[in-house]
């Protein structure tokens, strides 16, 4: 099939969305400003950011079925902005420092596993942690030099000193617990995406060193369950300190759009913590 190219005009930014700590097999490609590559599903994708327009070439099924539902197209990511700006001065002024934040619909398993490595870690880490992962368990993809995710199947039966080339510490023990789990259908991913939250939860939590804060941030980027708001030390100081009265509950259902401006916000303002 032929490849066409879309354009998407702002809010749109990869950096701020492929960079901001939701996903992790996304790298600008060097020596092409505005040029980012990564995968999904199984697909290797190049896209351009040009004069606030995201621009990448694909068929138009690829579009369709994979890159338009990837970016959440579909959502009105304005009207989303809006509604947390007229909540709050400071979500204002975080909606306004990063108006191109999108939360991506990424593939459950991947976000899972990708949020298992992500404990007590640092992006740079995590992104080389799954690099080596992919390449060593994952498929090759026809022409693109580069590695779909692995399967759960294809985890399943590693160990510990297997899985030691990852670098990834205690956090092979979980990776390994996962893939056993989902392989078996103890833990049904499927299932999960339909359950009521709180059950969503619960079942997460059944796979060794998955906590409230891993299967929340799974739920959210994997699952699109919108309304999750994941929290550990440092979104509490923020909140504590941007937000004082506000809770997760109260943004609904851009709870996790909300998580990331305050997230980015903070992130790139530290002189707001210095006391």
């Amino acid at each position: 099939m032929q490849e066409k190219m879309f354009t998407i005009p702002a809010p749109f930014s990869l950096p701020q969305t492929l960079d901001c700590g939701q996903a992790f097999r996304w790298a600008p490609v060097p020596g092409q400003p505005g040029a980012w590559q990564g995968v999904a599903q199984g697909q290797a994708l190049t896209l351009w950011e040009s004069q606030g327009e995201v621009s990448f070439a694909c068929t138009q099924e690829d579009f369709d079925t994979l890159w338009a539902p990837y970016f959440d197209l579909a959502e009105d990511y304005a009207q989303k902005y809006a509604a947390l700006s007229s909540m709050s001065p400071i979500l204002a002024q975080a909606a306004a420092f990063a108006p191109g934040i999108r939360i991506l619909r990424q593939e459950p398993w991947e976000a899972l596993c990708s949020f298992i490595v992500s404990q007590n870690n640092n992006i740079p880490r995590i992104k080389g942690i799954l690099a080596r992962l992919c390449e060593g368990w994952g498929q090759p993809i026809p022409g693109a030099g580069q590695y779909a995710f692995p399967t759960p199947q294809a985890l399943a039966g590693e160990t510990p000193e297997t899985l030691a080339p990852l670098r990834a510490g205690y956090r092979a023990k979980s990776l390994i617990d996962a893939a056993q789990k989902v392989a078996a259908g103890q833990v049904d991913l499927t299932a999960i995406a339909q359950a009521p939250l709180e059950d969503a939860r619960q079942q997460l939590q059944k796979i060794t060193g998955v906590g409230p804060k891993v299967a929340e941030c799974a739920l959210l980027y994997g699952f699109h369950r919108t309304q999750c708001f994941p929290l550990d030390v440092w979104m509490k100081r923020a909140m504590q300190v941007l937000l004082p009265g506000f809770s997760p509950g109260d943004f609904g259902g851009n709870a996790g759009l909300a998580q990331q401006l305050i997230f980015h916000y903070s992130r790139m303002h530290p002189e707001l913590f210095a006391a």
